[in-house]
């Protein structure tokens, strides 16, 4: 079985913003590979379905960002999953806008929701997905430019990697992260 989890912050006024691309890019692939997610678990919005003959967990955290790991610790502990079998998708400041990048384990890297789930896993451990939201300019409190929306360029060029990013996924299903880090983490 396989948990793929999108980050975010619940409630309209998160809709579109940089901070929330984890749970936008969980509404597409789950959508794309017919998962519906329907269910509140977990302190969670989850989809459960068959993809390639494999077990999958779609979930949204619903804690807000910075305290994901209890939703994460709670759905890794009931279904009793291996470290290898979880996949973080999440927004990075780091790169441009639909950079994606996919590691096996790392540090938070300033990053509050990953550093909680660190703190409940006990692990920094597990696969992760940063999706390049653009660098924060200068002038910007890091806080406020994340839970901004995206302009619209930054929009256009992350909406254009979700395609990808589905493929990856689906490959992260059946395949070993580092067969999907092979494949994906390449210079676009």
């Amino acid at each position: 079985m396989k948990l793929i989890v999108g980050l975010g912050n619940p409630g309209a006024k998160y809709l579109g913003t940089r901070h929330n691309v984890g749970f936008d890019a969980i509404d597409y692939v789950a959508h794309h590979l017919n998962v519906q997610l329907s269910k509140n678990k977990f302190k969670s919005i989850i989809g459960e379905g068959n993809v390639a003959g494999q077990k999958v967990v779609f979930m949204k955290p619903l804690t807000f960002m910075n305290l994901s790991g209890e939703a994460v610790s709670a759905c890794v502990n009931w279904y009793k999953l291996d470290l290898t079998d979880i996949l973080i998708i999440y927004d990075d400041t780091a790169f441009d806008a639909g950079v994606i990048k996919i590691r096996k384990s790392g540090s938070a890297g300033g990053h509050n929701g990953i550093k909680n789930i660190i703190e409940h896993l006990g692990t920094t451990s597990f696969g992760r997905v940063r999706i390049g939201v653009g660098q924060k300019p200068p002038n910007f409190v890091l806080a406020d430019y994340v839970l901004a929306k995206f302009e619209d360029e930054q929009f256009l060029a992350v909406k254009e990697q979700m395609p990808m990013l589905k493929e990856a996924i689906q490959m992260f299903i059946t395949k070993d992260l580092d067969i999907v880090m092979n494949r994906y983490n390449v210079s676009r």
